[in-house]
């Protein structure tokens, strides 16, 4: 059994990335767990400081019953050093997974979030991931990440539009979607068939089937 846990208490989004999840690897158990006591949504680190403690229940939790693989379902990849030690089992985070899978794919990479205020934030952990040479921007949408929820339709064509400025000023070779809430993003909506599409939700459940 993989868990997949949202850390934040909006239950549409952990809806949206365990289907992901389940689409993308079919032959995994994948269960989606929201931590109904952290905030709406996670958009900077005050708000990750706010969802760490319910989260980190929620991943003891899923080590005690034995999980296979634990999935982080937010970009920030929030606790996810505190959740590695804490469990007994794999822990992933979508961001790392996404970023690391954009580094192999080959290249440079962009990464679409949804504010500014998560831009540093993201910009600090792929650093600490070894991977900044081949990042090439953080670009904010301007879109909060509850928009991405409760008028998706809207939120979609600003992201979209920002994949679009990527892909033609950054010298890129993939996209990466950096809020767990961008998952109904398929390739072909960004009308750059040469930029790969990569989310982390995705990226997370290759990853964590085959671990």
């Amino acid at each position: 059994m993989i868990v997949l846990i949202n850390p934040n208490r909006t239950i549409s989004m952990t809806e949206a990335m365990l289907r992901t999840a389940r689409e993308t690897a079919p032959t995994a158990e994948f269960e989606g767990w929201t931590s109904h006591d952290g905030p709406a949504a996670i958009q900077g680190a005050e708000d990750g400081k706010l969802a760490e403690g319910p989260l980190l229940k929620l991943v003891a939790k899923a080590s005690d019953q034995n999980a296979s693989a634990i999935i982080i379902g937010c970009f920030d990849d929030t606790a996810l050093d505190a959740a590695r030690d804490l469990a007994g089992c794999p822990v992933i985070g979508i961001g790392q997974a996404a970023y690391h899978l954009a580094a192999v794919a080959g290249g440079r990479f962009s990464v679409v979030t949804t504010l500014d205020v998560s831009t540093p934030i993201l910009e600090e952990n792929i650093s600490a991931y070894g991977l900044a040479g081949q990042l090439s921007r953080v670009r904010a949408s301007g879109v909060p990440v509850l928009a991405l929820e409760e008028d998706a339709h809207a939120a979609i064509d600003l992201v979209i539009a920002e994949i679009g400025k990527a892909a033609r000023e950054d010298g890129i070779q993939s996209v990466v979607l950096g809020c767990g809430g961008m998952v109904d993003i398929k390739p072909g909506m960004a009308g750059s068939p040469q930029i790969r599409i990569i989310d982390g939700v995705r990226a997370a459940a290759v990853f964590a089937s085959q671990l």
